[in-house]
């Protein structure tokens, strides 16, 4: 049957594009629909639609666009469906007070309504107006926004440092503050442990190890992946390093970063030993500890002991001498770096990374490319994936990867993949690696142990996996 289109916009109606990249994903799996875009008309978002080759009516960028292919007879009911999801982002929360006029600027927001920090997550050429909106008015600020210009980056944390407020990001995934979990957030315990991470998912690796081992966190606060670059020289490194050391609740701080730059890490290093409360280091490199190393020196601190972490072997371990190349498909740019190092081999790509994130939703909430790229990679090969859990992350990871895995496991492919979670999460931390673990897959919760084991098994010794 010839497939048809139906394609119409919105007026003054907007959603978040995090929001409707999930109503996307579930039009597309209707009955009959080959393709649904379901998004704000951009100029970006637009363009994604015309190279799908569907013919656009004119449309303004505050336009919400809903573009369907698929089976004429099935097109009414999909339509039909996706109104009511898009009504049910649109219902008012329980409780919401839905008559009362939010406010429309931060500032605004600021007087009206006690806060101490403002979580900025709008498109990135819109951030630093917001952010810098915040800081004026005396507020920290987490920008969970990427794709800001690096000099605005400079800009707002040395007027951040001027105003004593502190800017995490941006592109700051994740962050705990008084125990609310912000942006993509495992399910921690409160506990002793302070984390200031020049990275996300190595901060949720850190934090996860330590749940794990039945250790809290008092705050993690994420700086953003180039805070430690040269451009930015550890502005909000150091400032969150002194809050941490000014806070009674922290008796042990864990510094997370990407590789720094080399003079920025001697100065922060500089600043490290000059705190009263002890610091544990993870600033990731060739020659240094990797975040399971380091998780494991903060247990030893803190007189815990060390845990075997949880893992579940393949249902056939590898003993095929030379199998292959590694090749590293992941989410998260600190875990992709890290497993680089760690293996010392092979291909790797941080679908997380900017270059990856224009126009489209981060791939710990939509894993189009890594599944494309999955089902790319050549039989004799070990694939190394990511999978994180917790709050804001795809609910169910292991229902879109699953099948992807045990599809490439059939055609020779060796899968590894580092689960990255704790106990509490809402995905179910047993439950996604018994899911993975049933595809085919070797899973650890230490992305180092995986990586090493991803790269034994390309080896062919992977039965000498601890």
């Amino acid at each position: 049957m010839a497939s048809t289109d139906v394609v119409r916009t919105r007026t003054g109606v907007y959603h978040d594009s995090v929001s409707l990249m999930r109503v996307s994903r579930a039009a597309s799996a209707l009955p009959g629909v080959e393709v649904a875009v379901v998004a704000m008309a951009t100029e970006l978002n637009l363009a994604v639609a015309a190279e799908l080759g569907f013919g656009l009516p004119p449309a303004d960028p505050a336009d919400l666009l809903i573009a369907l292919r698929g089976e004429a007879d099935a097109l009414e009911a999909a339509s039909a469906e996706l109104d009511g999801l898009l009504a049910a982002l649109s219902a008012p929360s329980a409780g919401g007070g839905g008559a009362e006029r939010p406010p429309r600027t931060v500032r605004a927001a600021a007087r009206e309504r006690a806060a101490g920090l403002v979580l900025v997550s709008v498109p990135g050429p819109h951030a630093f107006a917001e952010a810098l909106d915040a800081v004026e008015a005396g507020l920290s600020v987490m920008i969970f926004s990427d794709n800001v210009p690096v000099e605005q980056e400079v800009l707002l944390k040395r007027r951040a440092a001027e105003r004593g407020v502190l800017v995490m990001g941006p592109d700051c995934g994740t962050a705990v503050v008084g125990g609310a979990g912000l942006g993509f957030a495992n399910v921690l315990r409160p506990g002793p442990v302070g984390l200031v991470a020049a990275s996300g998912t190595g901060a949720q690796q850190v934090a996860c190890l330590l749940d794990l081992a039945g250790v809290g966190v008092s705050h993690v606060l994420g700086v953003g992946g180039r805070d430690l670059s040269s451009e930015v020289g550890g502005l909000s490194t150091l400032r969150a390093l002194e809050a941490l050391d000014a806070d009674p609740a922290t008796e042990l701080i864990v510094l997370i970063s990407k590789p720094p730059a080399p003079e920025v890490a001697a100065a922060v290093e500089e600043a490290v030993a000059k705190l009263g409360t002890p610091v544990v280091t993870a600033l990731l490199g060739p020659g240094r500890e990797d975040l399971t190393s380091v998780t494991e020196a903060a247990l030893r601190a803190l007189g815990v002991p060390v845990p075997a972490w949880p893992s579940w072997p393949a249902p056939e371990t590898p003993d095929a001498p030379s199998r292959g190349n590694v090749r590293g498909i992941y989410s998260g740019g600190t875990l992709c770096a890290e497993a680089r190092l760690v293996a010392g081999t092979g291909e790797f790509t941080d679908f997380g990374d900017d270059a990856y994130t224009v126009g489209r939703a981060h791939p710990m909430i939509d894993p189009t490319l890594r599944l494309e790229a999955l089902a790319e990679v050549p039989p004799g090969d070990v694939v190394l994936l990511d999978v994180v859990l917790g709050h804001g992350a795809d609910p169910d990871p292991s229902a879109g990867l699953a099948p992807a895995i045990a599809e490439a496991v059939a055609r020779g492919v060796t899968a590894v993949v580092a689960l990255v979670g704790s106990e509490g999460d809402p995905q179910g931390l047993a439950a996604q690696a018994g899911a993975l673990n049933a595809a085919g897959a070797a899973v650890f919760t230490s992305n180092a142990e995986a990586a090493g084991y991803a790269a034994r098994a390309a080896a062919g010794t992977a039965a000498n996996a601890r």
